[in-house]
């Protein structure tokens, strides 16, 4: 799931911590580790997923690392339900949408994720602010992302409701945290200095920036 990196776009949240033009240069570079985070899972096929106005700028950003296809209707909600209405399908059995802000995640946690899909009809990896960085299914579920106040502190309480109401098993991977606000970047430059190759794009600049913890 992703956005085209430009001014007032992405990354709104640490305006506070970072001018416009930085956020950007932010945005940009965890999304870079992002895509490497997720090509470097073996077998599998990575495409990002984006509003239709994001398209060419995304195309041109990632050129032929990865397919860059354009959601169904706007907002995140539909954007999730897009992805899996539009990948699944012959020669694609099991999809997980990942954030576009969580390039230090360990691969195995992706790993994990596709295997829980072999046992359960949907696997979330929950965030420490009550969302979610990922979430896979095997099936399309029509209206399990039609929660009212997709991005807040209920996204995830929202989506297991939903899963529930429908009977669906839920898996669940580690919980972990995204980019969001300040103390989430202070936390992630800290994970970076001590192991600057999880995110190596991000790490270098946090380090040009100022940012990384000594």
């Amino acid at each position: 799931m992703a956005k085209a990196p430009r001014n007032g776009h992405v990354k709104t949240r640490l305006a506070s911590v970072l001018p416009t033009e930085q956020l950007v240069r932010l945005y940009a570079c965890l999304l870079t580790d992002t895509i490497r985070l997720a090509c470097s899972l073996e077998g599998a096929r990575v495409v990002l997923v984006c509003p239709s106005e994001d398209v060419a700028a995304l195309s041109s950003f990632t050129g032929e690392r990865v397919a860059v296809m354009a959601q169904e209707g706007k907002g995140l909600a539909a954007g999730l339900d897009s992805v899996f209405r539009l990948l699944l399908g012959p020669g694609c059995r099991r999809v997980i949408a990942l954030d576009s802000d969580s390039p230090h995640l360990p691969l195995t946690v992706l790993a994990e994720g596709f295997a829980h899909l072999e046992t359960h009809d949907l696997v979330v990896g929950p965030t420490v602010d009550g969302g979610y960085y990922l979430v896979g299914a095997s099936a399309v579920h029509p209206g399990l992302f039609d929660a009212p106040r997709m991005g807040t502190n209920s996204a995830l309480e929202d989506l297991l409701r939903r899963a529930g109401d429908a009977g669906l098993t839920v898996a669940h991977t580690i919980e972990w945290y995204d980019v969001d606000e300040a103390p989430d970047l202070a936390r992630l430059a800290s994970d970076l200095n001590d192991d600057p190759t999880r995110a190596p794009a991000t790490a270098a600049l946090l380090r040009d920036l100022g940012l990384d913890a000594h």
